[in-house]
């Protein structure tokens, strides 16, 4: 029995040794072996601004999903496997991903995507950001991002503006491809120009009205289009409804006519349709990201597909 464990411990051992030793091999590779830069997103919304700009010349893989909570990530081996081999790594920054990523980072032992290294890439520079607290942030507030809020994307005018910093960031890790990326952004700055004009057409009769959202996730959108956030059901970042604040809720859209609330894939809907319930109301679930459903399979179509759900629910709810 000693025998056959230690055999066991010794198959273990080598399993072990052979594994980091693939792992070494797959970290000491070119970094552009294939001719591609290689490049991992922390969501999926940067990973289609990338593959916008970067088109064939690029590898991109994103690691959180269209349809999960971009705060909260389980962290898995083949993140830290394709975090090895990148050339760069772009983040929304703004501490969204604080409490899954710089692990990762760490971890994965590549000097070029660490913090501060020119391989390490912070999307929300090129941004127009919200919510920036004016006064000390504490726990007693929520989740409350300190350095303002982090769903930036939400407006098309801010991916077009990290879409350019991309294009700048690319042309510098292979500049022979500099006219490759211009011309790329080009294409996607003139159709993304030619969809804000139909989604301001679109949204041009609900201009002003008011919504309720689950979470603060769409201060950006609702600046762009027009809206007014009423009220939360989160009574606040990341806190679940209470009763009390249930009720007060029902009362202020009944008070103030407010017919739609908006909710994240991710976010429970018994209460919100509990609200839509006593108030004549609409639940609407829209995509926060690319990727959240099968139509909304780049950023264009990301709001596409929003902006058609709420168009749908406006008229259904005069």
């Amino acid at each position: 029995m000693k025998r056959l464990t230690n055999c066991r411990r010794s198959g273990r051992t080598l399993l072990a040794l052979v594994a980091a030793l693939l792992l070494s091999l797959i970290a000491s590779q070119p970094a552009m072996a294939a001719g591609k830069i290689n490049i991992v997103t922390s969501t999926s919304d940067l990973a289609s601004l990338t593959s916008e700009v970067g088109g064939d010349r690029v590898s991109v893989i994103a690691i959180a999903r269209g349809y999960q909570d971009c705060h909260f990530v389980e962290a898995k081996p083949s993140f830290l496997l394709n975090l090895r081999k990148a050339d760069l790594l772009v983040v929304v920054g703004l501490q969204l991903e604080i409490g899954w990523l710089p692990p990762l980072i760490t971890q994965s032992g590549n000097p070029k995507i660490q913090p501060a290294s020119p391989g390490y890439f912070d999307a929300s520079q090129f941004a127009e950001i919200l919510e920036i607290p004016t006064a000390q942030v504490s726990r007693a507030m929520g989740d409350v991002h300190p350095l303002g809020n982090p769903h930036y994307w939400l407006d098309p005018q801010n991916g077009l503006r990290v879409a350019k910093g991309l294009a700048q960031k690319l042309s510098e890790v292979s500049p022979g491809d500099a006219p490759y990326f211009r011309q790329r952004l080009e294409g996607f700055q003139k159709r993304l120009a030619e969809a804000e004009k139909r989604w301001d057409e679109q949204m041009k009769p609900y201009r002003g009205r008011k919504i309720i959202t689950y979470h603060q996730s769409w201060p950006n959108f609702v600046k762009r289009f027009g809206l007014q956030v009423a009220d939360y059901v989160e009574p606040r970042p990341g806190i679940p409804p209470s009763p009390a604040h249930v009720v007060e809720l029902i009362a202020l859209m009944k008070r103030q006519n407010v017919k739609l609330i908006l909710v994240e894939p991710y976010f429970d809907l018994k209460t919100p349709q509990s609200v839509a319930r006593e108030t004549g109301g609409q639940v609407v679930v829209l995509m926060p990201s690319v990727g959240g459903n099968p139509e909304t399979g780049d950023y264009i179509k990301l709001f596409d597909y929003d902006i058609n759900q709420l168009v749908n629910a406006f008229q259904q709810t005069r």
